[in-house]
């Protein structure tokens, strides 16, 4: 056997070979055809992961709530922002499919592809008819406003008798 895999030898495919291009996949027997009823589909299971790996990052600040989400080589056009119930934040969209050719070898396929979905519950103190959202550079900007606080009161009482 070669120290250098594949320069004097035939590249090896055996999983006691430390230089095998094989990669194990412990899932693979799960893909058996007995199993594949009983449980998700790998297409379900890549739309769990696109909605999954829609990062968002949440802060407040004293004036609004501010909502930041990696979209990259998404158009605005293909994000969808809503408020439901006055009080519920939702994010959404569909990261399409890379056009497929017939003559095309994948050697692999990362990017994950799908619906997306992400919702939110706003506090109580945010003026949603007032949501901002802006998309650069595949982050999505999503602005909630809060309501300012309620100034307190002061009242001068007579004293009577």
């Amino acid at each position: 056997m070669s120290l250098i895999p594949g320069f004097y030898g035939r590249r090896s495919n055996s999983v006691f070979d430390p230089f095998s291009l094989d990669v194990w996949d412990p899932f693979e027997a799960f893909n058996a055809p007995f199993l594949r009823d009983l449980g998700p589909s790998r297409d379900f299971a890549r739309d769990a992961s696109a909605v999954a790996n829609t990062q968002v990052d949440w802060k407040e600040t004293p004036e609004a709530h501010i909502f930041k989400a990696d979209l990259p080589g998404l158009k605005k056009e293909e994000v969808k922002i809503q408020v439901e119930d006055n009080n519920i934040l939702q994010i959404s969209g569909e990261r399409g499919k890379e056009q497929e050719h017939k003559d095309d070898k994948w050697h692999r396929i990362e990017r994950s592809h799908g619906k997306f979905l992400r919702r939110f519950r706003l506090p109580e103190n945010v003026k949603v008819e007032e949501v901002k959202a802006a998309m650069e550079n595949g982050v999505l900007t999503v602005t909630v406003p809060k309501q300012s606080p309620p100034q307190p009161q002061v009242r001068s009482i007579e004293i009577s008798g």
